[in-house]
């Protein structure tokens, strides 16, 4: 492995996360939009899936030794040591309620490591992308790429707080999860369901302080914990382990990481 590799892999990635992201747009708010239900009960529709068909052809026409992992279509195995991971529209339940909140994620991962993230969110033209070692990008209207920094408060009581899903918290974590989000919630000036990938794009870009989701899958994190750690700011599940392999996800800035990662692990 080398630069050359990672950097191709990048630039490839950023291309298609944006145009399978403008794919999306094909079928954004469209009257009479089709919404169907998987054995998890999360929905599904023609834009999620024609967004994975198209990402995985535009990688197999670059990199066919490349192994893919997809929310929609499962895994195709490879034999270069490299895997995509993709989800195609992270937020289809903003999706299908026309809020324009959702996002196309790609990551590039060897070694079980993510060493590629690209967060696009087409209905807002706003992109973050970055490679270990080469730090975040940030790019809006598809003008020219400007670096992306985490903020750099460092009192809870100045933060913005981010999750995809209150309820979540009392579901997906009944031990823990609630007495989580209640001290983040009354500690933070700012709590908000500015959620999924959305949510950690703001983070990146020093817009907000704190992202947490008590579930995630592998498609939901590879590509953060590149852009957050590239950003400058630290990513971590609810054990303090920095990995995008447990589950779940917290991303903060650099300054509030500790105090973060006390609530999160004390709980």
């Amino acid at each position: 492995m080398n630069n050359l590799e990672i950097n191709a892999r990048l630039n490839h990635a950023v291309a298609i996360a944006r145009q399978a992201g403008k794919f999306t747009l094909q079928h954004f708010r469209t009257p009479g939009l089709a919404v169907e239900r998987k054995g998890d009960g999360s929905p599904v529709t023609i834009a999620d899936q024609g967004a994975e068909k198209l990402l995985r052809k535009l990688i197999a026409e670059e990199f066919p030794q490349d192994a893919i992992v997809g929310e929609e279509f499962g895994e195709t195995p490879g034999k270069s040591g490299f895997q995509w991971i993709l989800d195609p529209i992270d937020g289809t339940k903003s999706f299908v309620s026309g809020v324009p909140l959702y996002t196309t994620l790609v990551a590039v991962m060897r070694n079980n490591v993510p060493l590629v993230g690209v967060i696009f969110a087409p209905a807002v033209d706003e992109m973050v992308y970055a490679a270990t070692d080469q730090g975040c990008w940030h790019v809006i209207n598809n003008g020219e790429p400007l670096p992306a920094k985490v903020s750099t408060v460092d009192s809870l009581a100045e933060a913005v707080f981010l999750t995809t899903c209150v309820r979540s918290y009392t579901l997906d974590r009944p031990q823990d999860g609630r007495g989580v989000f209640d001290k983040l919630a009354e500690s933070c000036r700012v709590s908000r369901t500015w959620g999924d990938a959305f949510g950690y794009l703001l983070v990146a870009t020093g817009r907000a302080e704190i992202m947490i989701d008590p579930i995630m899958n592998i498609w939901d994190a590879a590509a953060l914990q590149p852009i957050i750690q590239e950003a400058g700011g630290k990513f971590f599940d609810w054990q303090g382990n920095s990995t995008v392999h447990s589950g779940e996800a917290v991303a903060t800035n650099g300054a509030l990481a500790a105090k973060v990662k006390q609530i999160v692990i004390s709980q």
